[in-house]
């Protein structure tokens, strides 16, 4: 049809255009045609639909975590005797922000005061290192009958934290169990849940412990075994410490029962170990305890404690069919289709088909 001058646009504006319908005999033509199709279709069906799932509408997770470990070791070193840890002395703080940490190796310097003493010297590379963990007061002490070294006011006698032992002090941490509760919520879909499900009793709390094949529903966790399961040796991750992740996965389609939700763990090494930078391994930090002898007197025993932090990282998203997401993959689909015969028609002009 041809166009509108000016003078008939008002003609124009009621008339209706439609293409030419040809039919084109030929395997070829129409192998290649049903091909296309048959890719459009299994890209909209199998993977929009299927994969993506984007015919639901989606949400993503508000969550809550709390954490309590349980479990009693026992260690025997010079500094401090023979001594039972209970949970109040290796869990440090008590209550962390989804996270928590174990203490299983330590350098303890006990009996400190305030006062003066040598600061501490350490050898690198042959070359003496001074150590500064106090204020300088401007004298000079003898550090050893070889070195001198400058008089400090500080905690004394001063932390020397060279000499980590080579072997976990805390060897029973392996066998401390934690238990997580994970309340999450999908608010758009009004939906709450918990990683302790509905029909879970205490009694039942009181003895299961996680296994993935065997009882993956309990929520009371063994250290070790999560541990082995991002692929570390605990005791070699004891030593120096470290930080592992605890994955909690919440993906779920909410058109199928509410059962069928529920979480999904995971354990993966976060800090950096790679031995190309290993500068400052491991995790660790210090703390003290403090007491008043009996004149009155401050003291402290200083810890520098090595252990392993978990952080609890819960993700995931929800989905339920909504029919708005619907109709627009299945408008993108019959336009995508559409195309199709309008590419093929331009092709057969320039080859000559017609």
């Amino acid at each position: 049809m041809g166009g509108c001058s000016s003078q008939s646009c008002h003609r124009c504006f009621f008339e209706y255009e439609t293409e030419r319908m040809i039919v084109v005999k030929s395997k070829v033509v129409g192998s290649v045609f049903r091909l296309i199709q048959f890719l459009i279709l299994f890209y909209v069906i199998g993977y929009v639909c299927v994969v993506q799932k984007s015919y639901q509408e989606t949400d993503s997770v508000i969550s809550s975590v709390t954490t309590k470990v349980k479990g009693t070791g026992f260690t025997n070193t010079s500094d401090l005797g023979g001594r039972v840890w209970d949970v109040a002395d290796y869990n440090i703080p008590p209550q962390g922000e989804s996270s928590f940490f174990v203490l299983t190796n330590m350098i303890v310097t006990p009996n400190q005061t305030q006062s003066t003493c040598p600061e501490v010297s350490s050898m690198f590379s042959n070359r003496i290192t001074l150590l500064k963990k106090g204020i300088q007061t401007g004298l000079c002490m003898n550090y050893s009958e070889t070195v001198k070294t400058c008089e400090v006011l500080s905690w004394c006698p001063l932390e020397i934290d060279i000499n980590l032992p080579e072997h976990a002090l805390l060897v029973a941490a392996e066998d401390f169990t934690v238990l997580i509760k994970n309340s999450v919520t999908y608010p758009k879909f009004n939906f709450h849940k918990r990683n302790i499900l509905p029909d879970v009793n205490s009694s039942y709390l009181k003895q299961c412990e996680f296994n993935r094949k065997t009882d993956p529903d309990c929520p009371i966790f063994r250290l070790k075994d999560m541990v082995s399961e991002a692929e570390e040796d605990f005791q070699t991750m004891a030593t120096r410490g470290g930080v592992l992740g605890i994955m909690i996965d919440w993906n779920c389609d909410l058109d199928w029962p509410e059962h069928y939700c529920g979480p999904k763990y995971s354990f993966r090494r976060l800090d950096n170990k790679i031995p190309e930078n290993n500068v400052a391994p491991g995790y660790n930090f210090r703390f003290a305890k403090y007491y008043k002898t009996t004149d009155g007197r401050e003291t402290r025993t200083l810890i520098k404690a090595y252990g392993i932090r978990f952080d609890v990282i819960v993700f995931g998203t929800a989905g339920k069919f909504n029919m708005v997401p619907t109709i627009v993959n299945v408008g993108a689909a019959l336009t995508f289709l559409s195309l199709v015969s309008s590419v093929k028609w331009s092709h057969l002009q320039n080859t000559h088909y017609l």
